[in-house]
C-alpha cells in the first residue's frame, strides 16, 4: 500500500506550493469519484428493470446515516478537531464508520481538513471555491475545484506532519492501515443484509450493494463536498470569520449538522454545531447522547466550551474565532 493511499509518507517538502502533484492520491481520486458514480448509474438502471424495494430504501437510509455520522462525528469532530474524547472501542467504531464512507483513510482526511482550517480561502487551502479566473467562467471553475476538482490536484506532501497525534496513536494507525478493508466491508454489509432481508435472493443482495453501498457513497460524497463548495459560496454568516464560510440550512439534515459551516469555522473545537434552537445538528445530538451514556467524555459544547473541557493529549486545536459582535 502506497504512502498516498495510507496517508503517511516520507518527509516531503513542507510547503504545499513547493510540492509536486501526488500521483497516488490522483489515482485514488479517480476510483473514489468514478466507481460510486458508475455504481449509482447502475443502481438507477437496476431499479428501472427490477424496481426499487423497501429493502433498497432501508439499506440506503441506514448505511447513509451510519457513514455520514462516521464522517461528520468521527473523522471531522473527533479525529480532526478532538472536540470530545473516547475509549478504544468507541474510537474504533467511529473510525470504521468514517472509513466505510470511502472518502480516504483517516490520516489523509484529518490532514486535509486541518490544512483547510490553517489556510482557509487562501493559498494552501486544498478545496477553497475561490474564483479561478475572471468572470462567470472563473467562478464556476473555482466552484468545481472546491467541490470535487481538488481531489485530482492534491499536492504531494507528508500528511503525517499535519496529523502527528494520529500517527502516534497505534489504534488510529491500525484503522488507517486497513482502510480498503473497511471500504469493502461498507459494500459487503448492505449486500449481505439485502440478501437476508429478501429471503436469500440475488436480487436483494444486488439491490443492497448498489443502493446501500455504491449509491450511498455517491450521495454522501456530494453532500460532504457541498459543504466545501456551497458552504463557502452561498448562505448566512452570523459570525464574521476571516474566511467565506457560510451556514447552509437546507443541507443541515442530510449533512447531519455539517452544513452549519460558519458556526464551525467560528468555533471549530466544539462537538456541537447547533448554536440556536432552530438549527438541526444530528451529529451533535448523537454525541450528547453518547456523553450522557458515558461512552464519550470531555466534550466541548457551545454552552460550556471553556479551557477546563480541553481534551488531554490533543494536538493544538484551531482557536475559536470571532463572535457575531466582533469584526475580523
Amino acid at each position: 500500500m502506497s504512502s498516498a493511499e495510507t496517508g503517511v509518507g516520507e518527509a516531503l517538502p513542507r510547503s504545499p506550493a513547493a510540492a509536486g502533484a501526488d500521483h497516488g492520491a490522483r489515482r485514488l481520486a479517480w476510483v473514489t469519484v468514478g466507481v460510486p458514480t458508475l455504481g449509482t448509474a447502475a443502481a438507477v438502471v437496476f431499479a428501472v428493470r427490477y424496481g426499487f424495494t423497501w429493502t433498497d430504501g432501508l439499506l440506503l437510509a441506514v448505511m447513509y446515516a451510519l457513514t455520514s455520522l462516521g464522517v461528520e462525528g468521527g473523522f471531522h469532530r473527533f479525529f480532526s478537531h478532538r472536540s470530545f474524547a473516547a475509549g478504544p472501542v468507541v474510537t474504533t467504531l467511529w473510525g470504521i464508520a468514517g472509513s466505510m464512507a470511502a472518502q480516504g483513510p483517516v490520516v489523509f482526511w484529518v490532514a486535509i481538513h486541518r490544512q483547510h482550517h490553517a489556510f482557509t480561502d487562501r493559498d494552501g487551502d486544498p478545496h477553497s471555491p475561490r474564483a479561478l479566473g475572471p468572470g462567470l467562467t472563473g467562478r464556476l471553475r473555482g466552484f468545481w475545484h472546491g467541490h470535487v476538482g481538488w481531489l485530482f490536484t492534491v499536492q504531494r506532501q507528508d500528511w503525517a506532519r499535519r496529523a502527528p497525534d494520529m500517527v502516534r496513536d497505534r489504534l488510529v494507525m491500525r484503522l488507517n492501515q486497513y482502510y480498503f478493508g473497511w471500504v469493502l466491508a461498507g459494500l459487503a454489509l448492505p449486500a449481505l443484509a439485502g440478501w437476508a432481508l429478501s429471503g436469500g435472493t440475488a436480487r436483494g443482495a444486488a439491490g443492497g450493494l448498489l443502493w446501500g453501498g455504491l449509491a450511498r457513497i455517491f450521495l454522501l460524497d456530494h453532500v460532504t463536498w457541498a459543504v466545501n463548495s456551497i458552504g463557502h459560496t452561498v448562505g448566512s454568516r452570523p459570525y464574521r470569520t476571516r474566511d467565506t464560510s457560510r451556514n447552509v440550512a437546507p443541507l443541515a439534515a442530510i449533512s447531519v449538522g455539517g452544513s452549519w459551516h460558519n458556526n464551525h469555522h467560528a468555533r471549530p473545537s466544539l462537538a456541537h454545531n447547533r448554536h440556536n434552537l432552530l438549527q438541526i445538528d444530528p451529529t451533535g445530538a448523537v454525541i450528547r447522547a453518547l456523553d450522557a451514556l458515558g461512552l464519550v467524555h470531555n466534550a466541548r459544547y457551545p454552552d460550556r466550551a471553556g479551557p477546563r473541557h480541553a481534551v488531554p493529549g490533543a494536538s493544538p486545536r484551531t482557536p475559536d474565532l470571532e463572535d457575531p459582535k466582533e469584526g475580523s
